[in-house]
């Protein structure tokens, strides 16, 4: 089973940046559709930004875009999504997760199955 690992997260500013990377051992993850997805204290997971394996297309929820940005590594097979601006509001567990079974990527986090332990991301002055 696919077994995303994040890394990269850890303590910023408000309005600092953090990059962080979704790999995983054994598996290509260019053939999945990878998602972002952040849970806050007391609040349900939510989707962040995905790239969908057909055609590399990303999404972004609204409040992030502009600020964030998903990309690919297929050398080092790895996704990334680089933070920019960061606010008080973007702290949260932060996971990656993959699905190889639509062709284009979601942010509902109930169409993927494969999910990583998760990284914290803590926006503090």
């Amino acid at each position: 089973q696919l077994r995303p690992v994040e890394s990269g997260g850890g303590l910023v500013q408000p309005g600092g940046s953090l990059r962080l990377s979704c790999t995983a051992s054994g598996f290509t993850l260019d053939y999945y559709n990878i998602g972002w997805f952040r849970q806050a204290p007391g609040k349900e997971r939510e989707g962040v930004s995905c790239i969908s394996s057909d055609d590399d297309s990303t999404y972004y929820t609204d409040s992030m875009k502009g600020r964030f940005t998903i990309s690919r590594d297929n050398a080092k097979n790895t996704v990334y999504l680089q933070m920019n601006s960061l606010k008080f509001e973007d702290t949260g567990v932060y996971y990656c997760a993959a699905d190889d079974s639509s062709e284009y990527c979601s942010l509902y986090p109930h169409e993927y199955d494969d999910w990583g332990q998760g990284t914290q991301v803590t926006v503090s002055s």
